[in-house]
Formats: C-alpha cells, structure tokens, sequence
C-alpha cells in the first residue's frame, strides 16, 4: 500500500500525493469509555481508518491525528452521569475553547502548505462536530481552502443510526481490528465495578459483516467529495498567527452559539450530587 501519512512522507513523496490530490484528511477522536468489550480509543481508531482508505482510495495526504477531543460540557454531563456515574472514565477529554483553538492553527498549517480541501473525520459525535464546522465556516473566510467536517456516523446518515458503544460501532471495529473487541465481555456490565461503563445496548448485535457495510458507505461518501478537486495545490500566501487570532475572536465572540456547551433541547441537567454538575 502507497503511503499516505504526512509524518511518513519524504519531501518529494509529499509533493507528489499533493500536487496529484491536494487534499489532506485530519482524523479527530478520543479515548473513552465504550463498554468493557471495546478499547477506549474507538473513535480515534475508525476516524484513522476511514483517513487512511479515503486517501488510499482517492489520493491525498492524512494530517498527524488529533486524539484529545470535546468532552464533559453541556450535554456531555448528563450523559456521563447516565452511563458512567460518579467515577473518571478515563477519558483523553478537554473544554472545547481549547480544543476549538487548536483546530484553527491545525487548519493554518493546512493552508499552508497549499492543500484545497481539508476533510476532516470525528469519530466522536453528538454535537461537537457544528462547533468545528462554525470555527471551520470562520476559518473560510480568510482562506480560499474549503474545510468539510463531518462526524462518521454523518456520512452513513439515512442508511445506518449511528451509536455509542452499540451495534453501529462495535461493529465498526470488529471490522476495522477484531482484536480491540471482547465479546465474551458483554456481560461485564453486570459484574464489573465500573458497571455498564457506556455500553450500548444493542453492542450483542455487532458483526464485522456490518462494519463492513457501515465503512464501505462511508468511504463512498467521502469519495463524492473528494473526486473533484484536482491540483495543482495552491500556491497560498501563509496566513499569519495574527490572521488566526482574529478569527479564534470572532469564534469566541459566538460562544453563546457552541453547542458542546449546551445541554440538547428536552435534556434533563446533571443531578445536584453528581460530579458531572460542576462541567455542565
């Protein structure tokens, strides 16, 4: 297989996957619970996969993963409270107003180094993902490369219900590594200490058959996207720390819009007691 990771590729390597597609892919996830028969980095796990195939499959360059992602505020709390209770999850968790700052220089660093499209994969979802697509909206503004961002479970919308911890991506990495999963495990959740831990439900339907179905939908998807941007890669003037400061402004100026810190409409907050109250 041709590589395609950026902290893989010699000079003359990166020039020519950039100039053939100028495209660069950034895979964000995180590590957190999901049962006790799946690895804690699921969704950085299948966000690295779907990077990786797209530009296997359709050119382009994968970007160094992101593997800290936006957890615990607004309607995180509740959640957590709901399928872990009061003890740490063990989760690579941050705020979003770092997160979201990060994302900005990253998407500097893109444009840069002259790609047009940057295609970025969250495997973790519920919300987090509009926050990235108004900093992303903003980040437009002041450069002639388009960002796209979707959340995994987005790009199968209509044809399979994405999860946590539940047949959809339990399924997805049985497909992706069979290793990471323990389904001898499922029942754990009655016996274990820490409980159900976040495990869906319905995690005893999971089949790499339907990862299989899931992924390869997903791939099709990105590749709609992807297939018509052609180089050469453009030649941008760098944009400054400056230039990035002002939008990171204009970003915090619309806080009050960031859904990461808002619980979901009909949501009920976090109980007094609970240790989650205090992110909420």
């Amino acid at each position: 297989m041709d590589k395609v990771k950026w902290a893989e590729l010699f000079p003359d390597e990166f020039l020519k996957r950039r100039e053939a597609k100028p495209v660069v892919y950034l895979p964000l996830g995180l590590c957190e619970p999901h049962g006790h028969v799946s690895v804690f980095g699921l969704d950085l796990l299948k966000a690295e996969y779907i990077c990786d195939h797209a530009a296997q499959q359709f050119g382009g360059i994968v970007a160094p993963s992101t593997g800290y992602q936006i957890h615990e505020t607004g309607f995180h709390a509740p959640w957590l409270e709901e399928v872990v209770g009061n003890q740490w999850p063990f989760m690579t968790s941050m705020p979003p107003h770092i997160i979201l700052y990060f994302f900005l220089y990253q998407l500097r660093s893109f444009h840069n180094a002259g790609f047009k499209l940057a295609f970025v994969v969250s495997g973790h979802s519920g919300g987090n993902q509009n926050d990235f697509r108004m900093a992303a909206e903003l980040f437009m503004k002041s450069s002639q490369m388009q960002v796209l961002v979707f959340a995994d479970n987005e790009l199968v919308s209509g044809e399979h219900p994405g999860d946590h911890a539940g047949k959809y991506e339990i399924s997805q990495l049985l497909y992706i590594d069979e290793k990471m999963i323990k389904m001898n495990d499922l029942a754990k959740t009655q016996t274990s200490i820490l409980g159900r831990f976040a495990q869906g439900s319905d995690a005893v339907e999971a089949s790499r058959e339907y990862g299989k179905k899931i992924m390869d939908i997903i791939l099709k998807n990105i590749g709609e996207h992807v297939t018509h941007v052609k180089g050469p890669a453009d030649e941008n003037v760098p944009m400054t720390f400056k230039t990035v400061e002002d939008i990171w402004s204009t970003l915090l100026d619309k806080k009050d819009e960031w859904k990461s810190l808002k619980l979901r409409d009909g949501q009920e907050a976090c109980s007094t007691n609970s240790m989650w109250k205090q992110f909420e």
